[in-house]
């Protein structure tokens, strides 16, 4: 198995159980493969919906969740308002049923969720079918953090996988890559601050006299330059995501290596342990044997004593 599917199957680990579990499929492959094992050692404990989702996503549930987001989105575009009514409502009854199946997967796996966290299980599959990147990230069963989306604008999936380089669909595909949430409010605000600028500037009578010189509007933003920026930023942070793991992996063998030599040492202290109380024991031994010698003297001393009287 390489590490993907040992997240997928470790994911799916009840959250109470998950470090317990992830300890021992270290040590278990630690022998044939360090490189996974230190790949193991550093997967992430699932946040509760997240969890609620790759459950999901391991039951084949949440295909015709992603698959009605195109139809959304198209009708989204369109302005249809009847068929955005008609597909809201379907997305709702999917959302609400889903919902359900995972507390129940949940529960049955001994770890009911919380409202709240039904609440973050909603939103995650909502945005699912707001952005087809990700879409393809609730499918993969490798979600560590739950999603949220802002109207149709790309998801911020930075983070929220246990192995991003396993899901290229999540990442690629479009010219429009997934930006940070905050970065696309920002964008959505700034058009339409744009826009209202504009239409005031349309309603207003010319006024008399001569001309001054009215404040302009903020330019609309450039969204593909920030997209441009978005990307870079990625980039740098993946850089620094590698250099990350490459010290984690180095203090990961020097850990291993501390962990052996505490076993040794631990295999050591017992030897001395039992040869202490070996060595314990004779000394009682003998100074029970020397009291009883001495007893036996002084039986014969006395006995001695008595015959030369």
């Amino acid at each position: 198995m390489g590490f993907a599917d040992e997240a997928r199957a470790l994911l799916l680990v009840a959250p109470a159980d998950f470090v317990a579990e992830r300890s021992a499929r270290q040590r278990s492959v630690r022998t044939e493969d360090r490189d996974l094992a230190t790949a193991i050692g550093g997967l992430r404990k699932p946040a509760p919906a997240a969890w609620v989702i790759d459950l999901l996503a391991a039951d084949g549930a949440l295909d015709d969740a992603v698959d009605l987001g195109p139809a959304l989105r198209k009708a989204q575009a369109d302005a249809d308002p009847d068929v955005i009514r008609t597909l809201r409502r379907q997305r709702t009854e999917v959302v609400d049923a889903l919902a359900r199946a995972g507390a129940d997967l949940a529960a049955d796996a001994g770890h009911p969720v919380t409202p709240a966290v039904l609440a973050q299980v909603r939103a995650t599959i909502e945005a699912a079918m707001a952005d087809p990147h990700a879409g393809a990230a609730v499918r993969s069963g490798l979600l560590i953090a739950p999603l949220e989306s802002v109207g149709f604008d790309a998801v911020d999936l930075d983070g929220v996988l246990a192995d991003p380089d396993a899901v290229p669909d999540a990442w690629s595909g479009s010219d429009a890559p997934p930006i940070p949430i905050a970065s696309a409010r920002g964008a959505r605000k700034g058009s339409r601050a744009s826009r209202q600028s504009r239409s005031g500037q349309r309603d207003r009578p010319e006024p008399d006299g001569p001309e001054v010189d009215e404040p302009q509007p903020e330019p609309e933003r450039d969204l593909a330059a920030e997209r441009k920026a978005a990307r870079r930023a990625e980039t740098a942070a993946r850089t620094d995501s590698r250099d990350a793991d490459a010290a984690l992996d180095a203090a990961s063998e020097e850990l291993d290596a501390a962990e052996d030599r505490r076993a040794e040492l631990r295999h050591e202290l017992e030897r001395a342990e039992a040869e202490v109380e070996r060595l314990g024991q004779a000394r009682d031994d003998a100074e029970a044997a020397s009291d009883r010698a001495r007893e036996v003297l002084a039986a014969a001393q006395e006995h001695r004593r008595t015959l030369g009287r």
